[in-house]
């Protein structure tokens, strides 16, 4: 996007706010600055003796095998990251056979932040409702891939303590506990279901591992939607804190590069409304790079923006309604609605007749849709500072990003946004494409518990897992 053109949907209409707008536009110079720094955090995250005092974690996953096309059989996935969770089915056969079932059950809210054997229990009785309504042979243990997409420090591919709550998540007595064991003691309670969790995992992990199936070279995993995120493919003798088989050369890494900036890496390029944003969050001081970047957080700084040019009277005429002056009002899918606009500003005067401003001249919509497409693509930005990052100090020639979020599948530019920034902060003789995620979390976390499976049957010929 060029901020230096007029708004695309009416050429006539000049942008008045851009001078307000400046302090979200980054240069290639201050993101070139961050790509020092988060390189930094990610080899520090890595180092023995630097870990501790590095933001960025970079966990071990303990995943070092890919989807190699042997895996057969029925799989369980459960896919836990934000408000809805959901329940999969998936049988993997001959010829790249594929299908999925799945479910999606809601997380109350009462028990997203209320005790967390609460939520681990909801979470039991809706996988046995789903081995239920499928007629599940339970007669042993269903193989399960558990997709938790929240900062894990994991100690095996079964084993993975909470970190920290995210994405307005605090259920007391989980941060510093197992989740695995949490999950298998909910379930081993009911007594009417038998499940084997084979491996936990985050969102990127299995975006990575479900874009791998169709493409092997898939080296990267990123995620943008209510959080951000992103793992990738790293040699074993770089990950010091890794006790894992060392035979095999490489394990997956989890960056949890949200927490990026917390040191205070990050005050040079963020705003007040940043600032604003972090200060009133539930976790205050955390995830200061995802809360620059993803949905959750995507349209609150576009309203605050809104609010903050109103009150100077540089938007409506100084008016504002109530509803814009309520805090998360302006959801992240009006951004993307905003900037799909063509003709006439038809879903900007829609939308911010939803939030009673009814009066919006042409010239305010022409500010507003600026004001989305800046904050938009300096999120875009980021994720390529970061992705550049990757990229660089992997040094593969030729790499495929596994991407999936509801913000790259929905907003109408951001994988553009994201593939030329992107290229021109990687090196040159480094090829990458970015690949939308067929359901990473879901699927991936499938796959994982198939390769699991198929990882314990080494000397068994595929022919005869295939029975």
């Amino acid at each position: 996007m060029c901020f230096d053109e007029v708004t695309p949907s009416s050429p006539a209409v000049q942008v008045t706010v851009k001078d307000n707008c400046k302090s979200l536009i980054l240069s290639n110079e201050q993101l070139t600055t961050l790509m020092k720094d988060l390189d930094k955090s990610i080899r520090d995250g890595l180092g023995k003796e630097t870990n501790a005092s590095s933001v960025v974690k970079c966990y071990v996953t303990y995943v070092q095998d890919l989807p190699n096309g042997t895996e057969r059989g029925k799989f369980l996935a459960l896919d836990l990251g934000g408000t809805n969770f959901r329940i999969l089915l998936i049988e993997l056969g001959d010829k790249n056979y594929f299908h999925m079932d799945f479910e999606t059950f809601k997380v109350p809210s009462q028990i997203q932040t209320g005790k967390g054997t609460e939520l681990f229990d909801h979470i039991a009785k809706c996988l046995a409702e789903f081995v239920n309504k499928y007629n599940l042979d339970n007669k042993k243990a269903l193989p399960l891939g558990f997709t938790f997409s929240f900062p894990l420090r994991q100690v095996g591919l079964t084993k993975g303590f909470l970190n920290s709550w995210t994405k307005g998540f605090d259920c007391s007595g989980v941060v510093g506990e197992d989740v695995v064991k949490l999950l298998k003691s909910a379930i081993k309670k009911r007594k009417d279901v038998k499940i084997d969790v084979c491996g936990i995992l985050n969102d990127t992990t299995g975006t990575l591992m479900s874009c791998a199936w169709k493409t092997p070279n898939t080296k990267i995993g990123l995620i943008v939607g209510t959080g951000c995120n992103a793992c990738y493919v790293e040699k074993v003798e770089n990950v010091e804190l890794f006790d894992g088989d060392k035979i095999k050369p490489h394990v997956i890494v989890n960056t949890e590069w949200g927490a990026f900036g917390d040191d205070g890496k990050l005050d040079a390029i963020r705003t007040k409304y940043d600032r604003e944003i972090d200060e009133d969050s539930l976790n205050p001081r955390k995830q200061r790079f995802e809360k620059m970047i993803s949905g959750m957080y995507m349209g609150e700084i576009v309203r605050l923006a809104i609010v903050d040019l109103a009150n100077q009277n540089k938007l409506f005429e100084g008016r504002l309604s109530e509803q814009m002056k309520t805090k998360g009002a302006f959801v992240t899918s009006f951004v993307s609605d905003i900037e799909s606009d063509t003709v006439d500003y038809k879903n900007t005067r829609k939308i911010l007749s939803e939030m009673g401003i009814n009066d919006s001249s042409t010239v305010d919509c022409a500010n507003v849709r600026y004001i989305c497409e800046c904050v938009s693509s300096r999120s875009a930005h980021l994720v390529s500072a970061g992705l550049a990052v990757i990229l660089n100090k992997m040094d593969e020639k030729s790499v495929t990003i596994g991407v999936d979020g509801s913000v790259y599948r929905f907003h109408p530019y951001f994988h553009k946004l994201i593939l030329e920034k992107t290229r021109q902060l990687t090196k040159a003789d480094i090829n990458f494409d970015l690949m939308l995620s067929d359901d990473g979390s879901g699927r991936g976390a499938a796959l994982v518990a198939a390769v699991a499976v198929r990882d314990e049957l080494p000397l068994v010929k595929n022919e005869e897992i295939a029975k």
